[in-house]
């Protein structure tokens, strides 16, 4: 039995979630890999995985196994890269971004990333639901705001602040606030997945708010500020155009919190591949250019991950 590969196989089923992809990720056919797996159970005399129809689950055996088995082969990938620190990195890498900044910010620095690491391939996963990079199977996450996993590491990469704005016809109509407090009585838009709820923070005071929309992404609460459905709370570069264009105003200056930090995440427990490292060193240097993404925090203001 090829024990290396066995693990591999069975890590990458555990990733992705069942044998089929695991076996287009490794080039192999989705038999060898189920074979692999089970030699490898037959080898440990132990249940890894339990089979159902729909899905697959680790057993407590197998949670123990996947940890101890992905280190392993991450020592195994870092082994070989140091050998090879001249070599272009490779492999595919899996990185995880909210929508809104991915669009903005991550998917314009692409083309050139992958044209500086041409044996590099990249699966990104665009979504605004909360991604755990041990059960997903990603390598690095990007995330805005607090962190509180002490599992994951983190490289700042930006900072930005947070602004109230609502659409110049809504203010005509509605009259501008002009403390949080004021909120209480306008229609305001909200983020359902900011992890505050329908909580906003300024510098001094956290306001409950509600109105008639709710919604699940950032872009969508740009359109319904942009629409007069009511203020709208998010990223300054969010709004950036219709501010431009004179159609939302920035109402409540001086009232916002302390910038939100941006990060990108890895898991601590891992060594981190070469292919990993080198995209973060490459965002990290794209973002630094970025003028919304490096707002610099009042002297007087602590930026919400304490710096």
């Amino acid at each position: 039995m090829d024990r290396l590969l066995s693990m591999e196989c069975f890590v990458r089923t555990v990733e992705t979630g069942g044998f089929s992809s695991a076996a287009r990720d490794l080039g192999l056919s989705q038999p060898n890999v189920s074979r692999y797996v089970a030699a490898l159970e037959a080898h440990l005399q132990q249940r890894l995985l339990q089979r159902s129809t729909r899905k697959l689950h680790l057993t407590p055996e197998g949670e123990r196994y996947y940890v101890e088995a992905r280190r392993i082969l991450d020592a195994v990938s870092e082994a070989e890269s140091a050998l090879k620190s001249d070599v272009s990195p490779s492999g595919l890498l899996r990185v995880a971004c909210p929508t809104a900044f991915a669009h903005e910010f991550l998917m314009p620095q692409v083309p050139e990333f992958l044209k500086t690491y041409p044996d590099l391939d990249l699966d990104l996963q665009i979504s605004d639901r909360f991604v755990n990079l041990i059960d997903d199977g990603v390598e690095l996450a990007l995330r805005i705001g607090h962190l509180s996993d002490s599992a994951l590491r983190a490289r700042r990469v930006g900072l930005f602040t947070r602004i109230c704005v609502a659409e110049t016809g809504y203010l005509n109509a509605r009259g501008t606030p002009q403390t949080p407090q004021d909120l209480k009585h306008h229609d305001c838009i909200v983020y359902s997945l900011l992890s505050t709820g329908a909580t906003w923070r300024f510098a001094d005071v956290e306001v409950a708010v509600s109105g008639r929309i709710r919604v699940s992404a950032p872009q969508a609460a740009r359109e319904a500020a942009l629409a007069g459905l009511g203020v709208a709370l998010g990223p300054h570069w969010l709004f950036e155009d219709g501010l431009k264009t004179g159609r939302l105003k920035r109402i409540l200056t001086g009232y916002e919190a302390a910038p939100v930090p941006i990060h990108i995440l890895y898991v601590a427990s891992r060594l981190l591949p070469r292919r990993a490292a080198v995209f973060m060193d490459f965002m990290a240097a794209a973002f630094s250019k970025v003028e919304t993404l490096n707002v610099r925090p009042s002297p007087s203001v602590r930026s919400d991950d304490g710096s």
